[in-house]
């Protein structure tokens, strides 16, 4: 990890169409704009597409990804595959850190969808909020000298195992295959974690409590608590970080207005994570919007300093 931290006017959250469109509108209003991502992820990459305007017949997701993708880097947006690990609040703007990269942001689009994936084994649903989390920034505090694991393959889990050991008594990796950067390896080999490497949950156990996990050969492993990491840090987990409002009746999407302004002043959200409908073309919109709006402030932000 380096610990170098470029500044950046606009930095967008999210490789999907919303985040791309974002990237177009706001770096073709000459600001700085840096995209951090994984494009395969979109939940476009892998649709057939036929009822967007001007897509004649069935068009692979992927392909007008690609397209998206090579028109934003043509213009000057720098798009970074890595997952987003950590985003706050700071002097002089935000400080958002990926896998091996951190910026300083004027402006934040959140464009990341709104995914939060489960494991989807006995014990999961019942134990939810018993035990079983999705949020180790969230809930770490509740594990003091405890035993708990963290599962999944990636960043989010890595990340969220080595956060943990400042918690817990101690902490378990459960994976299949780390699908993480050398230098996330290389923190966690540091770290005192414990990795359990080529398994998998089968099963959360507990009453009203959990109390360990049956892997899949049936071993079990005594615990207080188990963290669901499966895949990058979670969209509404980064947004309320930086306390971002959610929606009022469901807290399943972030609140925005018309210029997909949020209730924090330099952070925009568009696409899925601001809600329904979830289609390509609402997300190109907002996208659209957001950058516009995004460069827009930024820019407002640099003539008052130089009064």
């Amino acid at each position: 990890m380096t610990d170098t931290v470029e500044a950046v006017d606009v930095l967008i959250m999210g490789a999907g169409p919303a985040g791309l469109q974002a990237a177009v509108h706001a770096v073709r209003k000459k600001a700085s704009v840096v995209v951090i991502g994984r494009p395969e992820r979109s939940a476009l990459y892998r649709a057939h597409v036929e009822n967007y305007l001007c897509v004649n017949g069935i068009t692979e997701g992927h392909v007008l990804m690609e397209v998206a993708i090579a028109q934003a880097t043509r213009f000057g947006a720098r798009l970074i595959e890595e997952d987003i690990l950590h985003v706050e609040s700071g002097d002089g703007g935000f400080l958002v850190r990926s896998e091996g990269k951190s910026f300083l942001a004027a402006a934040v689009i959140i464009a990341i969808g709104t995914a939060k994936k489960k494991l989807r084994v006995p014990g999961e649903k019942e134990l939810a909020g018993k035990g079983v989390s999705y949020c180790v920034d969230c809930d770490c505090n509740f594990y003091r000298n405890a035993k708990v694991a963290v599962v999944g393959n990636e960043s989010a889990a890595v990340d969220g195992a080595i956060t943990l050991t400042n918690y817990a008594a101690e902490v378990t990796l459960i994976c299949k295959e780390l699908e993480v950067s050398a230098d996330m390896r290389q923190r966690l080999s540091a770290s005192s974690v414990t990795v359990m490497h080529d398994t998998w949950v089968k099963e959360i156990v507990g009453e009203t409590a959990v109390t360990g996990v049956v892997l899949e050969d049936d071993t079990s492993l005594a615990l207080d608590g188990i963290f669901v990491e499966l895949g990058s840090k979670g969209p509404l987990q980064l947004a309320t970080a930086i306390g971002v409002d959610l929606d009022m009746e469901t807290f399943s999407y972030i609140a925005t207005n018309k210029k997909m302004e949020t209730n924090i002043p330099g952070v925009y959200a568009a696409g899925d994570i601001a809600g329904q409908p979830f289609q390509m073309a609402k997300a190109v919109g907002e996208g659209c919007v957001a950058g516009w709006e995004a460069a827009n402030y930024v820019k407002k932000l640099k003539r008052q300093g130089e009064q």
